[in-house]
């Protein structure tokens, strides 16, 4: 039986990243008095609109849903005005004005998946991978006017194994995420957590949006960069490079010792099942991919129908 707490929380998030951190509250006995989350949006072939993840829980659970196209909306400000939170919980949502973010009694707190002030920005999970990080972790902090920067509340660390890639990521801090949102809800709860500022002299790496030119392989890399960068983009956005006019997706790659002759981005195939590319130093075998056009699939399937055409990525 979960506890009845005082708390009242304004839960704001979209994704199911989310859903941990909302169900864990609710699970606690946490009144959250409202969930802000996206419009319904068009989505699929019909284009039918469709609720986001955190609707979805939401109504499943019983919770009072607000789905506001303009956060600065009088009605959605009086409305959650009306509902005298003392706190606000933010995981995966989008920026807030501080005419919202100032408005719970107790302040605003943000879930961010890096260990701040290290990777402020919209993709820490990527860039940890991307930079061949073995930690990273969750912070949740206060937020304030500038994006990331607020005082810290509270950290939790988590070991990235060598063949992890942003979805293995995804998922862990998906749940640990959650735990630490709960800690920190039970702390403010308590008193017993003393917002820290952040020092900025610790920052080391940015973690800025990707955008799908900034996922085009540059095969001139060394071959253990490229595991890094494919990883990193896996599943989503997705490394890619260009395979005889056409995009070829890369979402999975195995560093080894063959060796490839030519240039960077020269092709070979080791037998029936396996497809090599050539780094500017060393090569990968690339085991997971997806041609322009067609469906995602492992690097046998794919070589069934395209073994007389592969000779160059670039």
């Amino acid at each position: 039986m979960s506890e009845i707490r005082n708390m009242r929380i304004i839960f704001m998030g979209t994704p199911e990243f989310a859903i941990p951190s909302l169900r864990v509250l609710v699970d606690h006995g946490y009144d959250v008095v409202a969930v802000v989350t996206a419009p319904d949006r068009p989505s699929g072939r019909g284009q039918q609109l469709t609720p986001s993840p955190v609707k979805e829980f939401a109504v499943s659970r019983g919770l009072h849903v607000l789905q506001p196209e303009k956060l600065k909306d009088p009605v959605f400000l009086q409305s959650i005005s009306d509902l005298q939170a003392d706190l606000a919980v933010v995981v995966a949502f989008r920026m807030l004005p501080e005419v919202v973010w100032a408005l719970p009694k107790r302040g605003t707190l943000n879930l961010h998946a890096a260990l701040l002030p290290d990777y402020r920005g919209a993709a820490p999970l990527n860039w940890a991978l991307i930079n061949g990080e073995t930690k990273t972790g969750a912070t949740t902090f206060l937020i304030d006017r500038q994006i990331d920067t607020g005082a810290i509340l509270l950290k939790t660390e988590i070991d990235i194994p060598y063949a992890w890639t942003a979805g293995d990521l995804h998922d862990a801090m998906m749940e640990r995420g959650a735990a630490l949102v709960l800690e920190t809800v039970q702390a403010i709860e308590n008193d017993r957590v003393q917002p820290q500022p952040q020092d900025e002299s610790a920052i080391s790496h940015a973690a800025p949006k990707i955008f799908k030119e900034d996922c085009r392989i540059d095969w001139s890399r060394s071959a253990a960069s490229l595991y890094n960068f494919v990883r990193g983009l896996s599943p989503y956005p997705a490394a890619w490079t260009m395979l005889n006019g056409k995009i070829l997706k890369i979402f999975k790659v195995t560093e080894g010792d063959l060796d490839v002759q030519g240039v960077s981005g020269t092709l070979m195939l080791d037998g029936k099942n396996e497809l090599w590319v050539r780094c500017g130093e060393g090569s990968l075998r690339i085991d997971a991919l997806q041609i322009e056009g067609k469906k995602r699939m492992e690097t046998a399937a794919f070589l069934l129908g395209h073994r007389e055409e592969l000779s160059h990525v670039e």
